[in-house]
């Protein structure tokens, strides 16, 4: 068993939900310079990340009519909280808003733009080698016959319990590519039919993420022309991800909520492998520095990056301490976390906290019932965020600077959940009774 410090330990293995706060947390830029010399990425592979997404945009809205009204740019809407509402009797000094990412356009999720992005930069260098485009050449050229022929004798896989494999499998097969998704036993039956309606293959698993992912991995490397995105090695995934930050940046100077270090931003994410919750938080670290506090969310099942983050051995299991890793946040179901993320946000990460399942049932019902906007359980995870500044494991100092922060709770996934899989989320949230741990109000779009 991993060596994890008594009184975090028993918190985990009883599922409290907790706050825990990092106590490697250094300051943004000296972290960040440390892993720009150890990994060698750093903001200016951020902004090229997002300069190959906009050089794509054309070819987006010609693929997909629901891009049309952005350009080709997929990118969700920052939401309004009405935080007076909210949060009761302790009212916050500062602003609170969604990055309603549940709402992404093509492939629904916090996974798009990190997944779109790998398949588009291993399209634009295979077709770079093969003399199709020349380099920084126009991506229309890649929606002709030629390059669809090309794309068809090679094949782009992934392991998934989901939205990865939605917004892989989606774009894959949208340029010709023979897609493979790989997906464990956590994943839900219509995103598997999502994807063979788009022509998909899906391959199922009886085991959990990390069987699906090293079955793909496998069966990848026997094939010369195969290209895995490994969810949790990938540079690229991280990078696609990260971009969310330029784009949130635009999106709060534009409604005026720029952070400061007297008016810091709190970001709430829920983490499963930790890619995506990853590849933000350092994005917004490089945009923000110490103005900005990143939050990790994880079920009580599955607190993969906690049990790391703890860990004094290296890498270690949920299994490991003796959870089971079921839980109803399917995008979340990981045992083990991500070590390269790890290693690139074990510095910079403020904190986790774990949630009930229960909880996630409740956020869920709340949202729908005041909004109208339906989100997956896993995207429940972001708003249980801010009750844990009042427990008594969080010191003064962070709930003064809790009271007159920006908050903002980021989304994962929800917007093609079938009508009867949410009903069957409401039905859930009934079952579990009582109050939301978060009471929600209505969301206005800015």
């Amino acid at each position: 068993m991993p060596s994890l410090p008594a009184e975090e330990l028993t918190l985990l293995r009883s599922k409290t939900p907790f706050l825990w706060l990092n106590p490697q947390l250094r300051p943004a830029a000296l972290a960040l310079e440390v892993v720009a010399a150890e990994q060698g990425i750093g903001v200016r592979d951020i902004e090229a990340a997002d300069g190959l997404l906009r050089s794509w945009a054309p070819a987006l809205a010609r693929l997909f009519p629901e891009l049309t009204a952005d350009a080709g740019l997929i990118e969700s809407p920052l939401l309004a909280f009405d935080h007076a509402r909210a949060f009761g009797p302790e009212p916050l000094a500062g602003r609170c808003f969604v990055k309603a990412d549940h709402a992404l356009p093509v492939a629904g999720s916090i996974k798009a733009r990190g997944g779109i992005f790998e398949v588009l930069t291993h399209a634009t260098a295979l077709a770079t080698a093969h003399g199709l485009i020349a380099p920084g050449g126009d991506k229309l050229a890649l929606l002709a016959d030629e390059a669809r022929a090309l794309f068809a004798q090679h094949t782009v896989a992934v392991g998934s319990t989901g939205n990865l494999g939605l917004s892989i499998g989606v774009m894959a097969s949208a340029l010709g590519f023979r897609a493979i998704v790989h997906m464990s036993r956590d994943a839900k039956e219509w995103k598997k039919t999502r994807l063979r309606d788009r022509g998909v293959i899906v391959i199922e698993h009886e085991g959990d993420y990390a069987a699906a992912v090293a079955a793909g991995r496998a069966e990848a490397e026997q094939d010369p022309r195969s290209h895995f995105v490994d969810d949790e090695n990938s540079l690229d995934l991280f990078l696609g991800y990260a971009v969310a930050a330029l784009r949130l940046r635009d999106q709060l100077a534009a409604a005026g909520a720029v952070p400061s270090a007297e008016h810091p931003l709190f970001v709430y994410l829920p983490c499963g492998v930790g890619g995506a919750p990853g590849g933000i938080t350092f994005g917004l670290k490089h945009v923000y520095g110490d103005a900005v506090r990143c939050f990790f969310a994880e079920p009580t099942a599955s607190p993969a990056m906690l049990v790391r983050m703890l860990s004094a051995d290296g890498p270690a299991s949920v299994y490991d301490i003796g959870l089971d890793n079921v839980t109803e946040a399917d995008g979340l179901a990981v045992a083990q976390a991500s070590e390269r993320v790890y290693l690139l946000v074990r510095e910079v990460l403020d904190g986790l906290y774990t949630v009930s399942d229960d909880d996630l049932f409740r956020v869920l019902a709340a949202l729908d019932e005041r909004s109208g906007i339906r989100i997956e359980p896993s995207s429940s995870a972001a708003f249980l965020g801010l009750p844990l500044f009042h427990q008594p494991r969080c010191p003064p100092h962070l709930r003064s600077e809790a009271q007159r922060a920006t908050h903002l709770f980021w989304t994962t996934g929800g917007a093609f959940v079938p009508a009867q899989e949410h009903e069957r989320f409401l039905r859930k949230a009934a079952a579990c009774g009582g109050e939301a741990a978060t009471p929600l109000a209505a969301l206005r779009e800015i």
